[in-house]
Protein backbone atom coordinates (compact mmCIF):
# COMPACT_ATOMS: atom_id res chain seq x y z
CA UNK A 1 0.00 0.00 0.00
CA UNK A 2 2.28 2.72 -1.19
CA UNK A 3 -0.01 4.61 -3.51
CA UNK A 4 -3.79 4.75 -3.71
CA UNK A 5 -5.53 2.79 -6.43
CA UNK A 6 -8.24 5.47 -6.57
CA UNK A 7 -8.50 9.08 -5.42
CA UNK A 8 -11.83 10.89 -5.14
CA UNK A 9 -12.01 14.65 -4.75
CA UNK A 10 -14.53 15.39 -1.99
CA UNK A 11 -14.05 19.17 -2.05
CA UNK A 12 -17.20 21.10 -2.96
CA UNK A 13 -15.49 24.49 -3.21
CA UNK A 14 -13.40 23.88 -6.33
CA UNK A 15 -10.10 22.87 -4.74
CA UNK A 16 -8.07 20.16 -6.43
CA UNK A 17 -7.85 16.66 -5.02
CA UNK A 18 -5.25 16.31 -2.29
CA UNK A 19 -2.30 14.04 -3.00
CA UNK A 20 -1.90 11.00 -0.72
CA UNK A 21 1.76 11.97 -0.37
CA UNK A 22 0.68 14.94 1.78
CA UNK A 23 -1.00 12.70 4.35
CA UNK A 24 1.69 10.01 4.18
CA UNK A 25 4.52 12.52 4.60
CA UNK A 26 2.81 14.18 7.58
CA UNK A 27 2.34 10.79 9.24
CA UNK A 28 5.98 9.90 8.61
CA UNK A 29 7.39 13.19 9.91
CA UNK A 30 5.01 13.93 12.79
CA UNK A 31 5.03 10.46 14.38
CA UNK A 32 6.44 9.70 16.86
CA UNK A 33 8.02 13.08 17.59
CA UNK A 34 4.90 15.30 17.72
CA UNK A 35 2.42 15.19 20.58
CA UNK A 36 -0.49 13.69 18.63
CA UNK A 37 -3.49 11.79 19.90
CA UNK A 38 -4.98 9.23 17.56
CA UNK A 39 -8.50 7.96 18.15
CA UNK A 40 -9.19 4.31 17.39
CA UNK A 41 -12.81 3.47 16.64
CA UNK A 42 -13.91 -0.15 17.06
CA UNK A 43 -17.19 -2.03 17.28
CA UNK A 44 -18.37 -3.83 20.42
CA UNK A 45 -19.79 -7.33 20.08
CA UNK A 46 -23.31 -5.90 20.51
CA UNK A 47 -22.73 -3.44 17.64
CA UNK A 48 -22.24 -0.29 19.69
CA UNK A 49 -19.27 1.90 18.78
CA UNK A 50 -16.23 2.43 20.98
CA UNK A 51 -13.49 5.06 20.60
CA UNK A 52 -10.35 5.62 22.61
CA UNK A 53 -7.29 7.83 22.30
CA UNK A 54 -3.93 6.16 21.69
CA UNK A 55 -0.39 7.02 20.78
CA UNK A 56 0.38 5.74 17.29
CA UNK A 57 3.27 5.80 14.86
CA UNK A 58 3.66 5.44 11.09
CA UNK A 59 6.32 2.89 10.13
CA UNK A 60 6.87 1.35 6.68
CA UNK A 61 3.51 2.51 5.24
CA UNK A 62 1.43 1.23 8.15
CA UNK A 63 0.06 2.72 11.34
CA UNK A 64 0.98 0.96 14.60
CA UNK A 65 -0.70 1.36 17.97
CA UNK A 66 -0.65 -0.44 21.30
CA UNK A 67 -3.42 -1.79 23.49
CA UNK A 68 -3.54 -3.67 26.76
CA UNK A 69 -4.89 -7.20 26.21
CA UNK A 70 -7.79 -6.67 28.63
CA UNK A 71 -8.94 -3.33 27.25
CA UNK A 72 -12.26 -2.86 25.49
CA UNK A 73 -10.34 -1.93 22.30
CA UNK A 74 -8.31 -5.17 22.28
CA UNK A 75 -11.38 -7.29 23.02
CA UNK A 76 -13.31 -5.55 20.23
CA UNK A 77 -10.47 -6.05 17.76
CA UNK A 78 -10.23 -9.74 18.66
CA UNK A 79 -13.91 -10.16 17.76
CA UNK A 80 -13.92 -7.78 14.77
CA UNK A 81 -10.66 -6.29 13.42
CA UNK A 82 -12.43 -3.56 11.41
CA UNK A 83 -11.58 -0.13 12.77
CA UNK A 84 -10.94 3.50 12.04
CA UNK A 85 -8.10 5.66 13.30
CA UNK A 86 -8.43 9.45 13.23
CA UNK A 87 -5.91 12.18 13.94
CA UNK A 88 -5.43 15.91 13.45
CA UNK A 89 -2.08 16.38 11.75
CA UNK A 90 -0.48 19.73 10.98
CA UNK A 91 -2.99 21.21 8.52
CA UNK A 92 -4.79 17.95 7.76
CA UNK A 93 -7.52 16.00 9.54
CA UNK A 94 -7.11 12.35 8.60
CA UNK A 95 -9.15 9.18 9.10
CA UNK A 96 -7.75 5.78 8.17
CA UNK A 97 -10.00 2.75 7.71
CA UNK A 98 -9.08 -0.92 7.59
CA UNK A 99 -8.51 -3.98 9.74
CA UNK A 100 -6.10 -3.95 12.66
CA UNK A 101 -3.86 -6.97 12.89
CA UNK A 102 -2.24 -8.11 16.13
CA UNK A 103 1.53 -8.24 15.57
CA UNK A 104 3.70 -10.57 17.62
CA UNK A 105 6.69 -11.37 15.42
CA UNK A 106 9.93 -10.36 17.17
CA UNK A 107 11.50 -8.53 14.21
CA UNK A 108 8.53 -6.20 13.76
CA UNK A 109 8.17 -5.68 17.50
CA UNK A 110 11.85 -4.67 17.74
CA UNK A 111 11.61 -2.34 14.72
CA UNK A 112 8.49 -0.57 16.02
CA UNK A 113 9.82 -0.41 19.61
CA UNK A 114 12.91 1.39 18.28
CA UNK A 115 10.70 4.01 16.61
CA UNK A 116 8.64 4.44 19.77
CA UNK A 117 11.88 4.97 21.72
CA UNK A 118 12.94 7.69 19.23
CA UNK A 119 9.74 9.51 20.22
CA UNK A 120 10.39 9.18 23.95
CA UNK A 121 8.38 6.11 24.96
CA UNK A 122 10.90 3.58 26.36
CA UNK A 123 9.25 0.46 24.87
CA UNK A 124 11.02 -2.87 25.15
CA UNK A 125 9.96 -6.18 23.66
CA UNK A 126 8.89 -8.85 26.12
CA UNK A 127 6.52 -11.84 25.95
CA UNK A 128 5.23 -11.03 22.46
CA UNK A 129 4.40 -7.41 23.25
CA UNK A 130 5.79 -4.24 24.80
CA UNK A 131 6.69 -3.22 28.31
CA UNK A 132 7.83 0.21 29.46
CA UNK A 133 8.34 2.19 32.63
CA UNK A 134 5.11 4.10 31.91
CA UNK A 135 1.88 3.63 29.99
CA UNK A 136 -1.64 5.01 29.97
CA UNK A 137 -3.32 4.27 33.31
CA UNK A 138 -6.18 2.48 31.55
CA UNK A 139 -3.91 0.09 29.62
CA UNK A 140 -3.72 -2.59 32.27
CA UNK A 141 -0.62 -4.65 33.03
CA UNK A 142 2.14 -5.30 30.49
CA UNK A 143 2.92 -6.75 28.08
CA UNK A 144 0.82 -4.60 25.76
CA UNK A 145 -0.22 -5.83 22.33
CA UNK A 146 0.97 -4.17 19.13
CA UNK A 147 -1.49 -3.68 16.26
CA UNK A 148 -0.82 -2.77 12.63
CA UNK A 149 -3.37 -0.98 10.50
CA UNK A 150 -2.63 -1.02 6.79
CA UNK A 151 -5.32 1.32 5.49
CA UNK A 152 -7.80 0.21 2.85
CA UNK A 153 -9.25 3.73 2.73
CA UNK A 154 -8.26 7.15 4.02
CA UNK A 155 -10.08 10.48 4.08
CA UNK A 156 -8.29 13.79 4.48
CA UNK A 157 -9.64 17.31 4.97
CA UNK A 158 -7.09 20.08 4.73
CA UNK A 159 -7.28 22.89 7.28
CA UNK A 160 -4.33 24.71 5.71
CA UNK A 161 -3.38 25.63 2.16
CA UNK A 162 -3.67 24.04 -0.23
CA UNK A 163 -7.21 23.36 0.96
CA UNK A 164 -9.28 20.44 -0.16
CA UNK A 165 -10.80 17.13 0.84
CA UNK A 166 -10.06 13.73 -0.66
CA UNK A 167 -10.70 10.04 -0.25
CA UNK A 168 -7.97 7.58 -1.13
CA UNK A 169 -8.74 3.90 -1.69
CA UNK A 170 -6.08 1.21 -1.47
CA UNK A 171 -6.25 -2.42 -2.47
CA UNK A 172 -4.45 -5.02 -0.41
Amino acid sequence: MTEPTKTKNLDQNGSAALPWSRARDLLATQTPKEDLTFFVGTVRPDGRPHAAGVGAIWVDDALYFVSGPGTRRARNLAANPACTVSVRLNGLDLTLEGEAEHVADPATLERVAAVYREGGWPATVESGGFTASFMAPSAGPAPWFLYRLVPTRAIGVAGAEPYGASRWDFTR
